[in-house]
Parts: structure tokens; C-alpha cells; sequence
């Protein structure tokens, strides 16, 4: 199966020398499966054309700076990218923004939330669990910077996991080949740290970025989620 990662944001310019791209992280995150999986990055952030519809087999979206209310030219042709791959049953992962546009594209609302940035590790209660997850601890921990947040899910979804900050973190949908997250488990700890550390200031209080930079000593659940997703490609395949 070849995953089509579709690159939405890139990493920060000063930040490039010391870490790969998003599309080779989530590469790097999901693996090869033992062979069953490759990667492609496409980046619709520089322009890159969107593959054909009818040859993908697999689609990651990537997080972004951006928010769905952006305008911007690639944006569309993503939403309907995202609802033809959905009425096809093509397996779709979001992440991030990727989580967010899936959102607004397939009937959801997307805004800026009220509650300000989402930052450092957060704690998702896991209050259902996919068959792709039925091993699932009740509380998964990951690395998250956001402002937006999906506000009303799409009608045609399931709350998977979430918190009092975000409650719809986690979304299946009910073609049961579409599923997002809001949080970032392709962002290893080294990663989310050199982010918070450079945002804080611009982005956020000094200390509001110590308080993240610091909760990111803590466990994370990146390698499980890799292995639901993992799962969830070869189930929906």
C-alpha cells in the first residue's frame, strides 16, 4: 500500500537542518509494516498538485500553521479531495490540521477556539474503542500546539477520545476509513520541545512555553498510536 502524505505545513525555517519534514516523520512514525507500507510526500503547501484520486491507495494529511479558514489556493481542492477519498472509502488519517480539515470538510465546524493555545502533553480519555484499538489504555498522552480546534464533529463521526480542552481529539468515521486526531504523535519529544522553545515569546508567554517545554518530559503514547494506525491502514485496505 503506498501512503500518500500530504504535506500541509512545513517545519520552521530555523528548525529544518535539525529535523526532517513532516512527510518523512510520519514515515518514519507508521514505518514500513514488515513491507506492507511505502511512503510518498506531497507537499500542497509549495505547490505540489494533489494525486490522482482514482491511483491513491492510503492518505495521511499533516498539521499546519495554518487554520481551515485560511484562504488559500490549495484548500479546496483538498475539501473535495477529502470527500471524494471518504465517499470511496479510500483510508484517510488526519492529523492536526489534518484532523481539522477532515472536520470542515465532511460537515463539521472548525474555529479558533476560545480556550487559547493548546500546549505540551495532553491527556486524551479514550471513551470508545475502534476494533483497530480494542486494546486501548483508558488515557493516551501526546504533544499538541494549537489554537483551532474541531468545535462540532461531523455528523457522520464518532468521538473516539478527547478532554475537558479538546473533546473531539479523536474522531472515527462511519465509512470506517477515515479517522483524525488533533494531537501530534509524529512529533517526537526532541521535536515538540525545539518547536515550544521557539514559539515561546512569539507565539506564547514565556511562561506558558516553560510549562509545555516541561511537560514534555513526561510519557508519551506515540508508538502505540503508530501501531493503531498501523492497524487501521491494514484493516481498511
Amino acid at each position: 500500500m503506498k501512503v500518500s502524505v500530504l504535506q500541509t505545513g512545513l517545519v520552521a525555517e530555523p528548525l529544518r537542518n535539525q529535523f526532517d519534514n513532516y512527510g518523512k516523520m510520519f514515515a518514519d512514525l507508521v514505518g514500513d509494516g514488515g513491507g506492507k507500507f511505502t511512503f510518498e510526500t506531497v507537499s500542497l503547501i509549495e505547490d505540489e498538485p494533489l494525486p490522482p484520486l482514482e491511483k491513491t491507495e492510503a492518505i495521511i494529511i499533516t498539521g499546519s500553521a495554518l487554520g481551515v479558514y485560511d484562504q488559500k489556493p490549495w484548500m479546496e481542492p483538498l475539501r473535495e479531495f477529502i470527500r471524494g477519498a471518504y465517499a470511496r472509502s479510500i483510508p484517510m488519517i488526519g492529523v492536526c490540521f489534518g484532523h481539522q480539515i477532515m472536520a470542515d470538510a465532511l460537515g463539521g465546524v472548525v474555529e479558533k477556539s476560545e480556550k487559547g493555545w493548546g500546549l505540551g502533553r495532553h491527556e486524551y480519555k479514550i471513551t470508545q474503542k475502534p476494533s483497530f484499538m480494542g486494546d486501548a489504555p483508558d488515557q493516551m498522552q501526546f504533544n499538541v500546539i494549537h489554537q483551532d480546534q474541531v468545535l462540532s464533529p461531523p455528523p457522520n463521526s464518532k468521538v473516539v477520545g478527547g478532554s475537558e480542552f479538546t473533546p473531539y481529539a479523536m474522531l472515527e468515521y462511519d465509512n470506517g476509513a477515515a479517522i483524525s486526531i488533533q494531537a501530534h504523535p509524529e512529533f517526537a519529544n526532541e521535536y515538540a520541545t525545539a518547536v515550544y522553545e521557539l514559539r515561546t515569546g512569539e507565539l506564547f508567554d514565556k511562561a506558558t512555553g516553560e510549562s509545555a517545554i516541561k511537560s514534555v518530559g513526561e510519557k508519551n503514547d506515540n508508538m502505540l498510536m503508530a501501531e493503531y494506525f498501523r492497524r487501521f491502514l491494514d484493516a481498511a485496505s
